[in-house]
């Protein structure tokens, strides 16, 4: 399976397990995801796709975590696990001039409480594939404990 689009994804180490999303101001909560350019490694993408969406520039990837068939428009997604060196807020927004720019809306959601209700049917596979795949390489730990994959700022 080849994939030909790159998801970050950033696990908080506030307590409990929860992961970065967004809200787009048309689109519903989302996870960051955009296309695999031409010559760039999924790793390469997913550090590049953070930086547009987000403003996250000081990023590494720390794990390559799978590949998912999206089942929509032949789209398969490389998840990428990354690491921020520096810290990040409990939310904040950026504005991005990808889409025809738009203001996205960051925060941090409990992976045993997702947005399901606001997110598009595409992105709710994704964040069950996601969780499932995330548990079972031990980044998610019994009892809804996470890894610090990322530096936070105190909330």
């Amino acid at each position: 399976m080849s994939p030909n689009k790159a998801c970050p994804v950033i696990l908080s180490s506030i307590p409990g397990a929860h992961i970065l999303l967004f809200r787009h101001p048309i689109a519903g909560v989302q996870l960051v995801k955009g296309t695999i350019e031409k010559g760039e490694t999924p790793a390469q993408a997913a550090m590049r796709e953070l930086s547009e969406e987000s403003g996250i520039a000081a990023v590494s990837v720390v794990s390559d975590i799978g590949c998912w068939d999206a089942g929509h428009l032949d789209q398969i997604w490389s998840f990428q696990l990354c690491f921020t060196q520096a810290p990040l807020p409990k939310q904040w927004t950026h504005h991005t001039l990808d889409d025809h720019g738009h203001t996205f809306s960051f925060f941090w959601a409990p992976l045993d409480d997702l947005p399901f209700a606001d997110c598009h049917p595409i992105f709710r596979r994704a964040l069950r594939y996601l969780t499932a795949k995330l548990t079972a390489k031990g980044y998610v730990l019994a009892q809804d404990q996470s890894r610090n994959i990322s530096s936070e700022a105190p909330i």
